[in-house]
């Protein structure tokens, strides 16, 4: 819980390139080398062709928000990631436009100059009747073991943080047809003399607030201020004027860009002693949005991992493959540090010719689907792997079932490993309140970490590494996927997000 903390009260949050995703990379360097790790550095990768735009870095350095008419209200919120600041106090009446084509942007054409602009209907909240957290049940466990064909993803996925406030058409858009829109949709807030934009995430109750990212195409100086504010009180605005009470808004939003778009994954080394240059590989996303501190999203899976690491150095094992860890980032944009990553050491998807360092791979873990703990593992399509990890979970019972499915999971970075054929495995892990909750939120914070689930995480994995770096043989891989012509963003999630 001390690596948590580091990661989320001291230095986070962690959003790409950001300051205090650097200041969280030099401290990370800084305590795998106090561990008598190897090879430890911050091993860089530009952002700059990146299909859906290089990742600048930015900051909020300052935010107020309020409703001042007809009565006073503050209004809890934080500015979407690279959207440029207000220039001091603005206030302006709300208009509401929501903008998902090109016929809505002739609708509204010169109607929105000088206004707070809500970019969507009220959000919908049903009564909360389910539980805020949970656990997987025996029964739920049993399924995934039983299904022979996999009949859906496990774990979370679709495009998170993209179902509401001005991007409803966008799930069901390419990331590049993606790009394009909030593109051209920047440019007709900018053009329409929008002061402000406001969104608000369905899924957020009890003022928990959910967000993403804009458009980073082109100049997002140019971003028109942009906030995420809690559901609540995006509904009561917008009661207001529905019932043509005029209603006026006062915002502050103070953001900072910096030009360095090269990011950087975090890697180091246990040794091998036998066949050094085989490698097994433990890792999590580094990177997180803005909205909390990044915790359960994911300083949890960095943590673990990294503990992993701590745990396989201070007991002093003697592994024949060496181990390696792998906290990547730009994964919220996209898997992009471990894509990129791949793509150096291993093969290019769009190619698919297999390096030296191909071969010698044995096999990926990873952790981030928040802070519950592992109940099992996705064989992610790879049947063989069934009877290894069965094996492996047999003297862990007092811990965890050991549920191993079929099903693959997306929206994380152990995609980018199996993308070019590499074993590449997440944990089945309860959900807590992660989906209700923590993800992409301001409340994914440190307070939402569990301890007892987290220190079960990282016995678990590190029995798994150490199983992988030790086995007789590397771990049996699917066939070779044939050259896959770029897509432009990653499978299971959506760009710009949104994802895990």
């Amino acid at each position: 819980m001390d690596l948590v903390w580091n990661l989320t009260d001291r230095y986070g949050p962690r959003l790409t390139n950001s300051p205090q995703f650097r200041e969280a990379g030099d401290w990370a360097v800084g305590q795998l080398k106090e561990w008598g790790l190897a090879n430890v550095k911050l091993e860089p990768w530009p952002t700059k062709d990146v299909p859906s735009g290089a990742i600048p870095g930015w900051q909020v350095k300052g935010y107020s928000g309020a409703m001042i008419a007809p009565s006073y209200m503050p209004i809890i919120g934080v500015p979407i990631a690279w959207t440029k600041g207000t220039d001091g106090p603005v206030t302006g009446e709300v208009a509401t436009a929501t903008i998902d084509t090109q016929a809505d942007m002739d609708k509204y054409h010169g109607k929105l100059k000088g206004k707070i602009v809500f970019t969507a209907p009220l959000a919908e909240l049903p009564f909360p009747s389910a539980p805020l957290a949970s656990r997987y049940t025996k029964e739920q466990l049993e399924e995934l073991e039983t299904e022979l064909i996999p009949s859906g993803r496990g774990g979370r996925g679709g495009a998170a943080g993209v179902g509401r406030g001005g991007f409803a058409a966008l799930a069901a858009m390419t990331p590049e047809e993606r790009t394009a829109f909030q593109e051209k949709q920047r440019n007709f807030w900018k053009d329409e003399g929008v002061l402000l934009t406001v969104t608000a995430s369905a899924r957020g109750e009890s003022g928990t607030l959910f967000g993403g990212g804009a458009a980073r195409r082109g100049d997002p100086t140019q971003n028109t201020p942009s906030v995420s504010i809690t559901a609540e009180h995006y509904n009561r605005i917008l009661r207001l004027v529905e019932r043509n009470v005029p209603v006026k808004l006062q915002f502050d939003i103070k953001t900072e860009f910096d030009n360095n778009t090269e990011s950087f994954n975090v890697i180091a080394e246990i040794p091998g002693t036998t066949k050094p240059n085989e490698v097994v590989l433990v890792g999590a996303h580094f990177d997180s949005w803005h909205y909390g501190t990044g915790a359960t999203d994911n300083a949890a899976g960095s943590a673990v991992a990294m503990e992993v690491m701590r745990i396989l150095k201070s007991l002093n094992l003697k592994m024949d493959r060496t181990v390696r860890l792998g906290l990547w980032g730009g994964e919220e944009e996209g898997l992009l540090g471990s894509a990129a990553y791949v793509k150096q050491h291993f093969a290019d998807p769009e190619t698919m010719k297999p390096t030296a360092e191909h071969d010698n791979f044995s096999g990926y873990f990873n952790i981030d689907n928040g802070t519950g703990r592992i109940r099992g593992i996705y064989l992610q399509g790879n049947e063989m792997m069934r009877p290894i990890f069965e094996a492996w979970f047999a003297p862990l019972k007092d811990m965890t079932p050991g549920a191993i499915t079929i099903r693959d999971t997306g929206g994380t970075d152990h995609q980018s490993f199996d993308r070019v054929g590499l074993p590449g495995f997440q944990f089945v892990q309860d959900q807590m309140d992660y989906n209700t909750r923590t993800h992409h939120s301001n409340m994914d914070v440190y307070d939402r970490v569990q301890p007892q689930d987290m220190a079960q995480m990282a016995v678990i994995e590190a029995m798994f590494v150490y199983n992988a770096a030790t086995r007789p043989e590397k771990l049996p891989r699917k066939d070779l996927p044939a050259a896959q012509p770029a897509a432009g963003g990653r499978g299971g999630r959506g760009g710009g997000r949104g994802g895990n």
